[in-house]
Order: structure tokens, then sequence, then C-alpha cells
């Protein structure tokens, strides 16, 4: 199993989540977005450091994020 980590998103805390893009049971490619961030300056998707199956999502739209959490 691979846990994805938030990415260096700057000098940013408690970013909110917009969008989820994957559901549990979801098939994925290696760097295809899997969540879509928005700071008060740009908007950034976080990848899927590999190929699988998502097995378990622990953030919704709405939730606020910081890098590596």
């Amino acid at each position: 199993m691979t846990e994805v980590r938030v990415p260096d998103i700057g000098d940013f805390k408690d970013v909110p989540v917009i969008e989820v893009l994957v559901e549990p049971g979801d098939r994925v490619e290696k760097e295809q977005p899997l969540v879509t961030l928005e700071s008060d300056k740009a908007t950034m998707d976080v990848p899927s450091p590999s190929a699988g199956t998502v097995a378990q999502l622990r953030v919704k739209v709405g939730d606020k994020v910081s890098e590596d959490r």
C-alpha cells in the first residue's frame, strides 16, 4: 500500500481540497491527478506516485491540508 502525502506546496498551510478526482476502487496510473488543491495564488493537482487501485480516501472536498500530511 502506498500512502499519498501532500507534496511541496510552498509556504502555505491549511490549503483547501476543492476537488476529489478518484473514489475507492478506482484504478489509477502513475502521475494521474487524485485531488485538486487551491491556495490563494494557484490550483494544484496532487498526482499518484504509482499505478494501482485506490483503497481508501482520507480527504474530502472542503478539507484543509498542509505539506506532507
